[in-house]
């Protein structure tokens, strides 16, 4: 699965416990009707692969969705879900007109000066 947005946040890595476990979250904002904050975490060695992204940029990201089951001291059973990521990659920023070709300028092109009022056009429409 992916996910494409804008990052909004990328976190410091974090370890916890004695084994060294290592995460690093990143948010991004979707670019929809509705704009979403996605979270997702990047575990162990994935999180090196946020050093070189900064905020602003927009990206897409491969994730897997994970989910655990958890009781508590009462018994009560609970449910947990994370999206984590395992690859991401830079966009084109579509907005700076990066994947457009360049438009010349209107002084490159002769104005048509031999247009005359009763001329007819044959287009069909």
């Amino acid at each position: 699965m992916e996910v494409q947005g804008r990052i909004k946040m990328v976190g410091e890595t974090q370890t916890f416990g004695s084994n060294g476990f290592r995460k690093r979250e990143i948010v991004i904002t979707t670019e929809e009707q509705y704009p979403q904050h996605i979270m997702v975490e990047f575990v162990q060695d994935k999180t090196d692969l946020l050093n070189s992204y900064q905020v602003g940029q927009q990206v897409k990201i491969s994730i897997n969705l994970r989910g655990r089951e958890w009781v508590n001291p009462q018994g009560e059973t609970k449910y947990f879900n994370s999206i984590q990521g395992w690859r991401i990659e830079a966009l084109q920023d579509e907005a700076a007109g990066t994947n457009m070709p360049p438009v010349p300028p209107a002084d490159a092109f002769a104005p048509a000066g031999d247009l005359k009022e009763e001329d007819h056009d044959d287009l069909p429409f």
